[in-house]
């Protein structure tokens, strides 16, 4: 099956496990968790940044759907944000990492296929100037091709325009104004320990720095862990974090505390593999999202 991309192809991430697994959703979130159905083969998983400023997820969406249908799969659960299940659905189900999927947490859609013992999922949603289309495949076999057949204009100015390194203030302000979401990647935090180590962080002075410049703004700080440990464990821990860069944030940087949030969702959301100390570390992070600018 080749999907082609409702708009013009900015960026592209991808992620592979041969054989790998994946937790494809089957129904909204319950109150507990997401519910779904565990799959096993060819793992492929792709996330797309398109030039589609004003289209709404349902024009990004519709498109694909039409062509997973006509290669014959069977579509078992579909949703949009708030009968997904909002954060709660976001923060249990496997995305890629900010700013590779961004998903705005009042703005998605989502769909769950199957075809005999293959699956697809697909979720969309946008930024101001931005579609985003993550694109998860399990199949028998590798994929060999390409999941898109979408041309790359490497002279858009958009594939051009420079990223600051990690933690400098003018990365993290331009990350929440476009995607409104930035990892603050300078943030180290020892598996099972939820207290930050001693020293500045450049990547809170720029979120309060953000948060001044836009005083109508509010953000939420989401913990996350590696995966040593049970998902009880690793929930709490990842909230205790998310407390804790809150409190750094507000006690230290001066941040309004009736403006900023914390949560957790421990290991389910992992932005590299669980198999070594250094895709461990890139998992234990903190993410913040912006929830209102108004």
């Amino acid at each position: 099956m080749t999907l082609d991309l409702p708009a013009k192809l900015l960026g592209e991430e991808t992620r592979s496990e041969i054989p790998g697994s994946y937790a494809l959703p089957t129904g909204p979130f319950d109150g507990t968790s997401v519910p779904a159905r565990q799959v096993e083969g060819a793992l492929d998983q792709r996330a797309y940044r398109l030039e589609a400023p004003g289209a709404t997820t349902l024009a990004l969406l519709s498109p694909l759907r039409d062509q997973v249908r006509a290669a014959g799969y069977e579509i078992i659960f579909e949703c949009a944000a708030r009968t997904c299940g909002g954060f709660d659905f976001r923060f249990n189900t496997d995305v890629l990492p900010e700013p590779d999927m961004h998903v705005d947490l009042g703005d998605f859609r989502f769909l769950s296929a199957l075809k005999g013992d293959e699956a697809v999922s697909i979720l969309v949603s946008r930024s101001a100037g931005a579609g985003y289309v993550q694109i998860t495949r399990v199949t028998a076999t590798p994929i060999q091709t390409p999941t898109v057949a979408t041309a790359v204009d490497l002279e858009d100015p958009e594939l051009s325009r420079s990223v600051a390194e990690p933690g400098q203030a003018n990365g993290i302000a331009a990350a929440l104004d476009a995607d409104g979401a930035a990892v603050l990647e300078d943030l180290v935090f020892a598996s099972g320990a939820a207290a930050l180590s001693e020293g500045d962080y450049p990547s809170l002075a720029a979120v309060a720095a953000w948060l001044e410049a836009n005083p109508e703004g509010t953000v939420a700080l989401v913990g996350h862990t590696d995966a040593s440990g049970s998902l009880a464990a690793n929930q709490a821990l990842s909230e205790r974090r998310a407390e804790a860069v809150a409190d750094a944030l507000i006690q230290t940087y001066g941040a309004d505390p009736a403006r900023v949030a914390a949560d957790g969702v421990g290991f389910l959301a992992p932005r590299a593999t669980n198999q070594t100390e250094e895709g461990r570390q890139k998992n234990r992070r903190v993410e913040v999202i912006v929830t209102s600018t108004r």
